[in-house]
């Protein structure tokens, strides 16, 4: 009875016309994505900015510190082409300036920069940057730093240590003479290697590979107990992000034969980098410290487009042998964005934001996040890259700019998929507090490393 009684309801739905089963299906599923904006996304757009602008952020990528701190980076940036958004001439910096320093004048002529110098004239302590990150809404930072200064508080301010100098200890005349970025860059590998000689009380390089490799260890341990909390690569202005599997033997070999003279040739030289490569980020499992690898095709004139390419990486990201190594993609793979999300898919790798949102502005930036965000949403974090690019542009310009360039662009993006209906609106704010901050401080919280090792 309750069957034939079943099927005359069914067949009566079946002949119903399709408005009258439209207005009578849930509200849910008639909420479905669509290919154009609702009428209301400036209403949506609006809402979440207030609310966006309001979450604490964990900012996963920054150089903090003053334009004359040597220990600000590894690196130096050489002379070269600056992208239109980080030029003097940018009026958002004079915005900055105008929000943290209540710069009074209109340009940043050579007579007006002294107004500005003079903030900082006096060296002050940790209270002037704990105050930078107050004023953009910065809860912590991560400091990619040669060596943690007294003037950044430490309980704000946390510290990742470069690893590119163990790929270079040999006569690197090939790969000075190669270009004048890397006549800049490679000098300044080789001053980071002999601090770290020093640091272990040595002299000179270890007799032995194995031994080498002991000193890597030595290094890497001191760091984490000195505050380290990631290791971090910049390799992608060096040479190709792919990395081969060479034996252990072969890069014995080569250290044997030019550990203390010889010039070993560019192949010869590949095959120990691939090693140590690998070492190293087998290393950042056992101590549990995440690996950040710069994988944006920007810095100086002679970077290669092809081989900073993040996919190079996926050989290394996609092998089971280092899953227990957690991989962040720092500049989210710019400009092979739209494919780095998807090597997110593995479960220990992650993708941060940094630099783009200073070289793009908010429409272009929106579009990027857009995309990741509906793919694989909790793989994405902020990440601001302030860096002291001058005197005048300094990373406290670069904090306030990368905060206010993403949440206007993090706002946009979700209010679309809102209007689109791809989301409601309380996932949209849940996205953008995993984005702004609770992706990144689970990743680096201590209380990780027992769940990293299982």
């Amino acid at each position: 009875m309750k069957r034939s009684l079943l099927r005359r309801v069914w067949r009566c739905w079946l002949r119903a016309p399709l408005g009258i089963v439209l207005i009578l299906l849930p509200q849910r599923l008639c909420a479905q994505a669509r290919p154009f904006p609702g009428t209301n996304f400036e209403t949506i757009y609006q809402a979440l900015l207030q609310k966006i602008d309001g979450i604490p952020i964990f900012d996963d990528h920054a150089h903090p510190g003053f334009s004359d701190d040597p220990n600000v980076d590894a690196m130096t940036s050489p002379p070269g082409s600056s992208p239109l958004r980080l030029r003097e001439t940018n009026p958002e910096f004079l915005q900055a300036a105008r929000a943290l320093f209540h710069y009074p004048y209109s340009d940043f002529s050579p007579a007006h920069e002294v107004w500005l110098l003079r903030q900082t004239a006096d060296r002050p302590g940790i209270g002037y940057w704990d105050h930078i990150l107050d004023q953009c809404g910065i809860e912590t930072s991560l400091a990619n730093r040669v060596d943690m200064p007294g003037y950044l508080d430490p309980k704000r301010f946390r510290w990742v240590f470069f690893v590119d100098s163990f790929l270079f200890p040999f006569n690197n005349k090939n790969f000075i003479n190669r270009n004048p970025d890397e006549a800049v860059y490679i000098p300044l590998q080789e001053k980071m290697l002999r601090r770290y000689l020093r640091q272990a009380a040595l002299d000179r390089l270890p007799d032995t590979f194995r031994n080498y490799l002991a000193f890597i260890n030595h290094i890497l341990e001191q760091n984490k107990s000195r505050g380290g909390i990631a290791m971090k690569f910049e390799i992608a202005y060096f040479r190709s992000l792919n990395f081969s599997d060479p034996p252990r033997a072969a890069a014995a070999a080569i250290y044997a034969r030019y550990g203390h003279g010889g010039l070993p040739s560019p192949a010869e030289y590949k095959t120990f980098q691939d090693y140590v490569f690998r070492y190293l980020i087998r290393q950042g499992s056992r101590l549990h410290l995440p690996v950040n690898i710069h994988t944006a095709a920007v810095g100086g004139d002679y970077f290669s487009l092809q081989k900073s390419n993040v996919l190079n990486l996926e050989n290394i990201l996609r092998d089971p042998r280092y899953l227990h190594t957690t991989f962040v993609l720092l500049h989210g793979g710019y400009p092979y964005d739209r494919k780095a999300i998807w090597l997110t898919a593995m479960r220990n790798v992650y993708l941060d934001s940094s630099e783009i949102e200073l070289l793009l502005y908010p429409s272009e930036f929106a579009r990027i996040l857009k995309q990741w965000l509906e793919i694989y949403p909790d793989k994405v974090m902020f990440g601001s890259d302030a860096y002291p690019y001058s005197k005048i542009i300094g990373a406290e310009e670069g904090y306030w700019l990368g905060v206010r360039s993403a949440r206007q662009s993090l706002a946009w993006a979700l209010a679309e998929m809102v209007a689109d209906h791809e989301i409601t609106e309380v996932a949209a704010l849940k996205m953008a507090h995993s984005y702004f901050h609770d992706t990144a401080a689970r990743l680096y919280s201590p209380t990780r490393e027992g769940e990293r090792s299982r």
